[in-house]
C-alpha cells in the first residue's frame, strides 16, 4: 500500500508541475528559435499596411493579405524618387541644351508643348541635339508614355523662347541673367519679353495636330506621374501653362489640348 501511494504522489506532482509549465508557457530553447526564425505564412486575417493613405487605412479593421492589389492607374503620391522610379523614364542628358543654373527658387512653371510630329522620344532629342538651334525641352513624352529626360531639372534650356510684350510682368519673372540665351533670335517686337526658359521646366509630349485625333491614355497617365514628380522634386506647384499662353500664335499646342490643360491647371491630372 504504501509504495501505490508514493507512485500516486509521484503521479499528482508531475500532472501538477506539467500543468504549471504549460499555464506560464513554458518552451523549449530550440522551439523559441524555430519561432523567432520560421517564415510562416501570416494569419489570413492580419491587418495589411499598404500605400492606401491613412483615412482609408482606418476603416480597414481585418483584411485578407491577399485584398490589397497594386494600382492600376498612375500614382501621383510619394517621395520624388518613388515617383520618378514609377515612371518609364530614361535619362539621356544632352550638355548642348544646357543654357544656365536654374535652382528651385527660380523654379514657378511647367510648360506644355507638342512636337507637331511623330516619332519616339530619343529620335527627337536626337535631333534637337545635332540641329544647332541649341533648343530643347526637360522631357519628351512618347504616346505609350515612355520619357526621356535630357536636361537635368535645375538647368535652363531653351523651350519657351520670346513671348508677348508684357509677359515677363504679367507672370512675373524677369531676364536675370541667368540664361545665356546663345542662338536666340529676337521675333518682333511684339513679342520682346524674354524670360520664361530660367523660371520653367519644359515638357514636349509626341503629338500632331495636324493628322492625330486626340491623345493617347498611356501618353496622358505619364504626363500626370511627370507633373508629380516635378513638384515633389522642387518642393512646390508650378503654375501649369502652355506655349501659347507665354507667345501668342504658337503652333505646338493643340486645340485637342485645351480641356486637357485645364484639368492640369484645376487638379494636375488630366481627367
Amino acid at each position: 500500500m504504501r509504495s501505490n501511494k508514493t507512485i500516486a504522489v509521484c503521479l499528482a506532482t508531475s500532472l501538477c508541475a506539467l500543468l504549471v509549465c504549460v499555464m506560464a508557457g513554458c518552451v523549449s530553447s530550440g522551439q523559441e528559435t524555430s519561432k523567432q526564425g520560421d517564415s510562416a505564412p501570416a494569419p489570413a486575417t492580419r491587418l495589411v499596411v499598404s500605400d492606401v493613405p491613412a483615412t482609408e487605412q482606418a476603416a480597414t479593421t481585418s483584411v485578407p493579405a491577399t485584398a490589397i492589389a497594386a494600382p492600376t492607374t498612375t500614382s501621383t503620391t510619394g517621395s520624388a524618387e518613388e515617383l520618378r522610379a514609377r515612371l518609364d523614364l530614361v535619362e539621356d542628358l544632352r550638355p548642348n541644351l544646357y543654357h544656365g543654373p536654374k535652382p528651385a527658387a527660380y523654379q514657378r512653371y511647367i510648360v506644355m508643348h507638342d512636337t507637331e510630329g511623330g516619332g519616339e522620344p530619343e529620335s527627337v532629342v536626337d535631333y534637337w541635339d545635332s540641329n544647332g538651334n541649341l533648343v530643347g525641352a526637360h522631357f519628351v513624352v512618347g504616346k505609350d508614355g515612355h520619357i526621356v529626360q535630357c536636361i537635368p531639372l535645375d538647368t535652363i534650356t531653351h523651350h519657351a523662347g520670346y513671348g508677348d510684350t508684357g509677359h515677363n510682368e504679367q507672370y512675373g519673372i524677369t531676364e536675370d541673367g541667368r540664361d545665356d540665351m546663345a542662338g536666340t533670335t529676337p521675333i518682333g517686337s511684339w513679342a520682346s519679353d524674354y524670360g520664361m526658359n530660367a523660371w520653367s521646366v519644359g515638357i514636349e509630349m509626341i503629338h500632331n495636330g495636324a493628322t492625330d485625333s486626340d491623345y493617347p491614355e498611356a501618353q496622358l497617365a505619364a504626363v500626370d506621374g511627370l507633373i508629380a514628380y516635378i513638384d515633389a522634386y522642387f518642393g512646390n506647384k508650378s503654375e501649369i501653362i502652355d506655349h501659347n499662353d507665354w507667345r501668342t500664335g504658337n503652333s505646338d499646342c493643340s486645340p485637342e489640348f485645351q480641356q486637357y490643360l485645364v484639368n492640369y491647371q484645376d487638379h494636375r491630372s488630366h481627367n
